[in-house]
């Protein structure tokens, strides 16, 4: 008898999913990354310290953007959905 190990799938970059993601990406107004949230299965790349870098690689691989607020005077969030 084989034993064999389940491994958990992590969602990468290539890989067929199904459904809505959504994330959140929190930027300083000079282009600094802050926080980068994402619902379970959405597909990322490893967030850069570059917000506009960071922000090009979400749009790259298909998100686009729902909207744009301001949290506060000095930070800015994105709203991507896939």
């Amino acid at each position: 008898m084989r034993y064999t190990a389940e491994i958990p799938i992590q969602p990468i970059i290539g890989q067929a999913w199904t459904g809505k993601h959504v994330v959140l990406l929190h930027c300083t107004i000079d282009n600094q990354f802050m926080n980068l949230y994402k619902s379970f299965h959405a597909p990322i790349e490893p967030p850069r310290q570059n917000c506009a870098e960071t922000l090009s690689q979400l749009l790259s691989i298909g998100y686009h953007i729902a909207a744009i607020t301001p949290l506060s005077p000095y930070q800015i969030q994105y709203l991507l959905v896939l």
